[in-house]
């Protein structure tokens, strides 16, 4: 089965791991100690993580280590990408909005205090026509 980048981070799990091989280099065991599940269940995760070239395993000695490889994190990041732009253009559309909508109310009043009768027929609470 071929996995991709969007598989390893969808498990949490997996996004901790790869976190945590992101500031240091670490020995699987130490790795597996960190969480509260089976080493089996952590050496998956880091075969799927391998699989999808997030974590490279390196041997030094007898011993194994993880190191992270986030260039291939791009592709999320080029993903997430087009949506932000989305975004920020439907915010920006709304602040605008929203500040149009605030210059309306706070326009001033006609000199006297009055403010400007419109031609609609005034109605009272129930909604019926004033006579």
């Amino acid at each position: 089965m071929r996995r991709d980048v969007f598989q390893a981070i969808a498990d949490p799990t997996r996004r901790e791991i790869i976190s945590m091989v992101a500031h240091e280099s670490l020995h699987l065991n130490l790795v597996a100690e960190k969480f509260n599940v089976s080493r089996p269940a952590i050496s998956r995760h880091i075969k799927i993580l391998t699989e999808c070239g997030l974590i490279t395993i390196r041997q030094h000695g007898r011993h194994r280590y993880c190191e992270a490889n986030l260039k291939k994190l791009t592709e999320v990041s080029g993903w997430v990408e087009q949506y932000r732009k989305f975004w920020e253009q439907k915010l920006d559309a709304l602040e605008i909005y929203l500040d149009d909508l605030q210059s309306r109310k706070s326009k001033p009043v006609r000199p006297g205090g009055k403010k400007k009768k419109t031609s609609k027929t005034k109605r009272h609470v129930t909604g019926k026509r004033k006579r």
